[in-house]
């Protein structure tokens, strides 16, 4: 005998099970199982003052941990380069401050092999049954895996793709809106829309990642870096390159080299 058909419910009985069915509910357990089986998603939690509380296993891996124990306590500076780490806390405490989340953030972030890639960021405020604000959660999704499945804007990935493959080249935001089909202005604003920076910032973001990328191989020196990846002179990629990193080129190739990340 096939199972009763179950009746909707009114809006009020509705709300009312919805209320007990919440209250019911493990959200540690909940929360666990659900980002476990998302691929790609890494998940965190943290409390007001930006310590984790909590991670899934794809965030624990990403810097080679085996246990949620182990990632318990810390803070974004033990695991990030300290500029990076310092812009991580801003959006924190700018989420608890607002109670407001903040969606689609496109920034760098150190992919499994601990170069600095993009990824795409949600955080939101973690609230407490009385209303308060306990601290803030988030997901980090390579930005490059989302793209291709959603591309809310195909001229501006016309004009990223570009961008990686001709970094040597002194890259001009009116040729690259050109290239894109769009004045300077749309292009401004939709590549806003994107990546929540302007043009000019991605460019030497991305100058940078792949900086990271070429001073881990261990053979390359900084003038070479420079030249090769279109910066002025050696002096403006150190520049750019504390600014973004927290540390100058030659100190991030020297602790890679310390680390025995060479291999």
């Amino acid at each position: 005998m096939p199972p009763k058909k179950p009746e909707s419910l009114s809006a009020p009985a509705a709300e009312a099970e919805r209320a007990a069915y919440l209250e019911a509910m493990d959200p540690r357990r909940n929360i666990r199982e659900l980002f476990e089986y998302l691929p790609g998603i890494s998940f965190f939690m943290k409390n007001r003052r930006s310590i984790l509380m909590g991670a899934n296993r794809s965030f624990l891996e990403r810097f080679g941990f085996d246990s949620e124990e182990e990632i318990v306590g810390k803070s974004d500076f033990d695991l990030f380069p300290e500029k990076m780490a310092e812009h991580f806390r801003t959006d924190d405490r700018a989420v608890m401050q607002s109670g407001k989340a903040k969606i689609n953030l496109v920034e760098l972030f150190p992919n499994r092999q601990g170069i600095p890639d993009w990824f795409l960021t949600n955080k939101l405020p973690v609230h407490a049954r009385d209303g308060a604000i306990l601290g803030v959660m988030g997901t980090v999704q390579n930005y490059e895996l989302k793209r291709r499945i959603e591309q809310p804007y195909p001229e501006i990935a016309r004009a990223v793709d570009y961008i990686r493959a001709h970094l040597e080249e002194p890259l001009q935001v009116k040729k690259l809106a050109r290239m894109a089909g769009l004045s300077v202005r749309q292009f401004d604003r939709k590549f806003k829309e994107t990546f929540n920076i302007t043009p000019k910032s991605f460019i030497i973001k991305t100058r940078v990642q792949q900086a990271c990328e070429l001073l881990r191989k261990g053979d390359a020196t900084l003038s070479d870096v420079a030249c090769d990846l279109g910066f002025y002179d050696q002096s403006s990629f150190t520049l750019h390159f504390r600014k973004e990193m927290g540390l100058t080129p030659l100190r991030y190739q020297k602790q890679f080299r310390m680390t025995g990340g060479g291999g």
